[in-house]
């Protein structure tokens, strides 16, 4: 039946029918989908929009409610109160349970050392962040109060620069933003899970923020990376530069860092310091892995590892044995556990309710328009403050001028309420400066208070005058945001704590040592699945499982550490080593390779070759008669190159492929009973990968070479005859001819 268009699809409105079930009632039918829109969509809107993603200031929800709460406490230049109090007080704006309140406030306070700049300062146990098992304190031990630092997320909040909306039971009223005066988003590190999206912002250094907010201020089109070096984390460690993946997340906001730690050799103590570590891992995790590999013989280098962390800072002492090189020791530690691991960055920032990924271009720019409207808000607040009170003045001026007349009509109004109206019509004033005129007292009926107030009245004039010719010129705001965030930067910057390593610095370290070698017999099926067998083990049971249908097309005697190429049907090869699958048995099938190595869709394993210097040749033979002579060599990569496309030419179905290392007679067969042997030194190497080949055979129409076979010398006698002189060459009838293949693989 042909499927309906969405044009002409027409929507199913029939009522949600119900049914009766014994013993449970009347049960109401529903599409999962209705049910799925109507009770879980609002919970996964919640998540990104109100819980999970940090706004343009930098903040959660969950953050914004604690640091108001504690500015509202006083808590920005009183002493330092008692967790517990403080997280009592939070609840009236965020209607969760203590725990959760707390644990938000643990990840801002300096004690934690999370964040590069703190905005809680504490005192007592806040636990680590880069400790997994280092518990914090109750609440009620800890104490706390607002860092220096938040002077400048609240600045001018009170003056109208965002808006306040009720909180959850309209109590009270909170900020949907906080003014922040510097771009907190980026300074401070964010990290959240939502409902099919999340959020992960590294820290920058401040000094550096500033100084690209105020150049992309000035230039649009300034390049960010001659003046943001890098993220800077709360942990310091060595990050590397990648100039091209660093303007990639400052245009994307998205990208990959990757993190070292520091260490220092002591020699006395034969042992390595690590210091810091990524803002990924913990010293725990990091501890656990390396116990790991210890156990499993693959690094020998260790006798001791402990935790040395104290009030002093992160401390990991290692014990190395005698005569190991620390440095050589720390790459392979870097390569194998997570003392060297990548920051994942995912720039997803709340803008007016709506989650957007961004990069840092982006971001100020949001954040510079953010910052303009604050500004706007705060200059229109404090012009109407001063017109109000300038109004008023204004009103004053007029009756401090014949101040006897004002008395007279005062003191001649028979009735109190009568006193405004009599003002306003004797001196001309409106009903707010007559009854702010009725307010004097009289001791200030004086010639001092007059000249005071019409002093006023002037400065009020050029503050307004000021005020609105900033309102009209966006460069005057721009200024005014440069030079506070100059301000800014000069008060609280402080040295970069990461700092930064190049690809250039080190050279690729062979990582064999890594390897425990020994002996090993590999097999591999035509239908591609591959085995390890120690010799030990096959002694045992030599009798190889397979699947029907399936035949055993190598078998070799290796080393754990031989190199291993997988060439498919689709002219590609996969390299690996041995070492990288498990000692099986022969009673077991052993790992299927196109899953191990993902092969590509409806990509077949086709040959296997196995190297351990990558010396010698590959001899391809394909069904067309031709044959190709390539260097090992051209197969050999100098990085961890998984993958290599145009492995052997696609002119012609491959039929075999051998590795030699030197010049070997090859028995062809073809399809129309005829075999020829040629001499591999008949054929000159080309050093593509992809060479077509020359032409070995010749063959008559429709007939395709069908096996190849190097000659052994329990071969050599029977094919005495069917050698060649020359290339090509049409071969003999082999009637007489064993078949190699009825040989047995042993």
């Amino acid at each position: 039946m042909p499927r309906k268009s969405k044009k002409n699809e027409v929507k199913n409105t029939a009522p949600v029918s119900n049914a009766y079930i014994a013993g449970s009632g009347i049960i109401a039918e529903e599409q999962i989908t209705d049910t799925l829109e109507k009770n879980y969509m609002p919970y996964a809107m919640s998540v990104i929009v109100s819980r999970a993603l940090p706004e343009i200031d930098g903040f959660k929800p969950s953050h914004r409610k604690l640091l108001y709460t504690m500015y509202k406490m006083g808590l920005l230049t009183g002493p330092k109160t008692k967790s517990a109090n403080i997280v009592g007080q939070t609840m009236k704006l965020n209607p969760h349970g203590d725990a959760a309140i707390y644990e938000t406030m643990v990840r801002l306070a300096r004690g934690n050392e999370a964040l590069l700049h703190p905005y809680i300062d504490s005192k007592g146990n806040f636990g680590k962040a880069y400790s997994r098992d280092m518990a914090y304190a109750a609440s009620r031990y800890t104490e706390a109060k607002l860092d220096p630092i938040c002077n400048e997320l609240f600045r001018d909040i009170d003056k109208d620069t965002v808006d306040f909306v009720p909180n959850y039971d309209n109590e009270t009223v909170e900020p949907t933003l906080l003014p922040a005066a510097f771009p907190s988003v980026l300074v401070n590190s964010n990290v959240g899970i939502a409902v099919s999206m999340a959020s992960a912002v590294c820290s920058f250094n401040l000094e550096e923020i500033c100084e690209t907010t105020i150049a992309l201020i000035r230039d649009p089109g300034h390049n960010i990376i001659s003046t943001l070096k890098g993220p800077d984390f709360a942990g310091g460690g060595f990050m590397l530069y990648d100039e091209d993946e660093l303007d990639k997340i400052y245009r994307t906001g998205r990208g990959t860092i990757k993190v070292r730690s520091r260490y220092n050799y002591d020699k006395e103590s034969n042992c390595i310091e690590i210091t810091q570590i990524p803002p990924t891992t913990t010293i725990e995790a990091i501890m656990d892995k390396i116990i790991e590999l210890v156990k499993g013989g693959k690094i020998r280098e260790i006798s001791y590892i402990r935790d040395e962390t104290d009030i002093h800072g992160l401390k990991l002492a290692i014990d190395i044995k005698r005569g190991v090189d620390p440095d050589k020791l720390m790459k392979k530690l870097f390569r194998m556990t997570p003392l060297q691991d990548n920051y994942s960055c995912n720039f997803n920032i709340l803008i007016g309710g709506t989650p957007k990924v961004m990069g840092v271009y982006e971001i100020l720019d949001e954040w510079i328009a953010f910052r303009r409207e604050c500004i706007k808000r705060r200059t229109y607040f404090e012009l109407t403050k001063k017109k109000e009170r300038l109004h008023l003045l204004k009103g004053l001026q007029k009756i401090l001028l014949d101040i006897d007349k004002a008395i007279k009509i005062v003191r001649e109004t028979e009735e109190e309420s009568e006193v405004v109206p009599n003002l306003m019509i004797g001196f001309g004033i409106d009903e707010t400066q007559a009854e702010y005129v009725a307010e004097i007292k009289l001791r200030h009926l004086n010639k001092e208070y007059i000249l005071k107030r019409t002093a006023d009245i002037k400065e009020l004039e050029n503050d307004i005058a000021e005020m609105e010719g900033i309102l009209a010129s966006d460069k005057k705001i721009k200024n005014i945001i440069i030079n506070e965030l100059k301000d800014i930067s000069a008060k609280y910057k402080q040295p970069r704590r990461t700092m930064f390593y190049y690809s250039g610095d080190e050279e690729e370290e062979d990582i064999e040592e890594d390897i425990p070698d020994y002996t090993v017999n590999l097999f591999m099926t035509s239908s591609g699945y591959f085995k390890k067998i120690t010799p030990q083990s096959l002694r045992m049971a030599s009798e190889q499982k397979l699947k029907d249908g399936d035949v055993m097309v190598f078998a070799e005697e290796a080393t754990n550490k031989t190199e291993l190429l997988f060439f498919t049907d689709k002219c590609q090869v996969y390299k690996s080593k041995a070492s990288e699958f498990k000692d099986t048995k022969a009673s077991e099938l052993g790992d299927f390779v196109p899953v191990k190595l993902g092969f590509e869709e409806y990509e077949n394993f086709s040959a296997l070759i196995s190297t351990n210097d990558y010396s010698g040749y590959l001899i391809m033979i394909f069904e067309n008669g031709k044959a190709a002579k390539v260097p090992m060599s051209a197969y050999e990569t100098k990085t961890n190159r998984k993958k290599l496309t145009g492995a052997y030419s696609s002119k012609s179905k491959l039929v075999k492929m051998f590795a030699v290392q030197e010049n070997t007679d090859i028995l062809l067969r073809s399809s129309n009973g005829r075999a020829m042997v040629f001499n591999t030194g008949m054929i000159l190497p080309k050093a593509a990968r992809d060479t077509i080949g020359v032409q070995v055979m010749t063959l008559k129409a429709k007939a395709v070479i069908d096996n190849a076979y190097i000659v052994t010398e329990e071969m050599s006698e029977n094919v005495r005859k069917y050698i060649a002189k020359n290339i090509p060459a049409a071969g003999n009838l082999a009637k007489d001819l064993i078949d190699p293949d009825q040989m047995k693989l042993e």
